[in-house]
């Protein structure tokens, strides 16, 4: 009979496949990739997001959260990447953040409005990154987001 894992195997397995997905989803979503790799960051990131969900902190599950937000903007997919964009958003900006998750926020939800058509949305949540960005205090942080950021139409 095959042994069974206990509560604390299972949470401890969650946290190291959702870190491992959140890892890999992140890397993909910063180069140039295939339709291969599309589909491997976009399942990479909703299984982060679900892994979280089982063990993560509201903290987790929102840069969970985050991280669709991202992915569905690169793929093109506006309306659930603006309404992933607007929740993490709106729970960044009401608790208190490093100026580089903030910046992350900023970056995302500007990638987010882009990729649905909101214009308006787009053009102030990039000025918002930019200001962001250039608060973000420690400069290996700022290339970090930089990446993402450099990814962001810029608004019409």
């Amino acid at each position: 009979m095959p042994l069974q894992p206990t509560d604390s195997d299972l949470q401890d397995w969650h946290k190291r496949f959702a870190a491992q997905a959140n890892n890999r989803a992140w890397e993909l979503s910063i180069i140039e990739r295939t339709a291969e790799q599309d589909r491997e960051m976009l399942d990479a990131a909703h299984a982060s997001a679900w892994h979280w969900s089982a063990v993560g902190t509201e903290l987790n599950r929102m840069r969970a959260t985050m991280l669709l937000a991202e992915v569905h903007a690169l793929l093109g997919f506006g309306a659930s990447a603006l309404r992933y964009a607007e929740q993490m958003r709106t729970y960044f900006l009401g608790h208190e953040t490093d100026d580089w998750e903030l910046a992350f926020t900023h970056v995302i939800h500007a990638h987010a409005a882009s990729a649905a058509g909101a214009v308006d949305t787009h053009r102030l949540a990039y000025q918002a990154a930019k200001i962001a960005l250039n608060a973000i205090a420690d400069a290996e942080d700022r290339a970090i987001v930089n990446k993402t950021f450099s990814q962001v139409p810029l608004p019409s």
